[in-house]
């Protein structure tokens, strides 16, 4: 059996426009699980269009034409490709040939090779005793693409980020909050030593559109029907963020982490949403709106 996002990527495809409707009865899937797959095809560069009502992905896309150039995809991506291949039908030899490829050329030890799998388990399971108890620990033999070095790094673990693949500690040796790869330590050893700096620890924020950050950046927007309702239909979450404010406008309220996801928003919909806070993102829209157009339009110039 294909999986969803397969048989969701091939219908957008197939050159017919589809309904967000028509979609979930095709996938057999709900609406709000739709509109959060197509965030995730964005997230790996797809270019979801939405015109009339009906979705499609763009044969321009950036991932689209990355592959028809070569198959070479990041760690991220080929691993996204990888778990959509899971739900597909094993019995096609093609799906077993494409999930071999990817293993080989992109070195996806987490699928094909158990040692690793239960090493990870085992640190897993280690640092999250550690988070429970307080503890210092040592992440042993840490190897750092960035700096080509394989190190020890004494820590206080605290935070288990990207579905417990990485681990947020504050690092002793350069006063710093990090991110490190449970893939990336050779061993951790767990010291009868408490936290000290639990008050420098800082959470990873990750904000409705997807974006990260230790920034909370606070957002407060009027808008119109139009932008109110593209918001719920790409973004369900974010009703939680909507009250009403009278009878053709509504008042959106969040945190963010940054003022892309929002900015693009807000600049597409430029005529229809006006922005009351904060002054980081006024100038925000203010700086992207002069270095595309080379001038500022009249509207809501008082307000950016």
């Amino acid at each position: 059996m294909m999986s969803k996002e397969l048989q969701l990527i091939l219908l957008m495809v197939d050159g017919f426009d589809y309904t967000a409707e028509n979609l979930c009865a095709h996938i057999g899937t709900t609406r709000r699980q739709l509109y959060n797959y197509l965030q995730k095809f964005r997230d790996m560069g797809f270019t979801v269009i939405n015109e009339n009502q009906c979705y499609r992905l763009d044969p321009g896309s950036p991932f689209f034409l990355a592959l028809s150039r070569s198959v070479n995809f990041s760690e991220v991506e080929a691993t996204f490709l990888h778990r959509l291949l899971d739900g597909a039908d094993e019995k096609n030899p093609i799906v077993s040939t494409v999930k071999r490829k990817l293993e080989r050329f992109y070195h996806l030890r987490q699928f094909t090779d158990t040692r690793f799998q239960a090493h990870n388990i085992e640190i897993l399971h280690t640092l999250m005793e550690a988070i429970k108890q307080q503890k210092v620990v040592c992440l042993k033999d840490y190897s750092s693409p960035h700096s080509n070095t394989v190190t020890d790094r004494m820590v206080e673990p605290y935070q288990l980020l990207n579905e417990n693949l990485d681990i947020r500690c504050y690092e002793l040796k350069t006063h710093m909050c990090k991110t490190f790869k449970l893939a990336r330590i050779g061993e951790v050893v767990v010291y009868d030593t408490p936290w000290i700096y639990t008050d420098l620890h800082t959470d990873v924020f990750i904000d409705m559109f997807m974006f990260s950050g230790t920034e909370r950046l606070p957002v407060k927007l009027l808008m119109k029907q139009l932008s109110h309702n593209l918001m719920l239909e790409e973004y369900p979450i974010s009703s939680e963020y909507f009250t009403p404010y009278d009878d053709s406008r509504w008042l959106f309220e969040a945190n963010l982490a940054s003022y892309v996801g929002i900015g693009r928003f807000v600049i597409g919909l430029y005529d229809d949403i006006e922005i009351l806070g904060d002054d980081g993102l006024k100038a925000y829209v203010r700086r992207k709106i002069e270095a595309n157009f080379g001038h500022f339009p009249a509207k809501n110039q008082s307000t950016l």
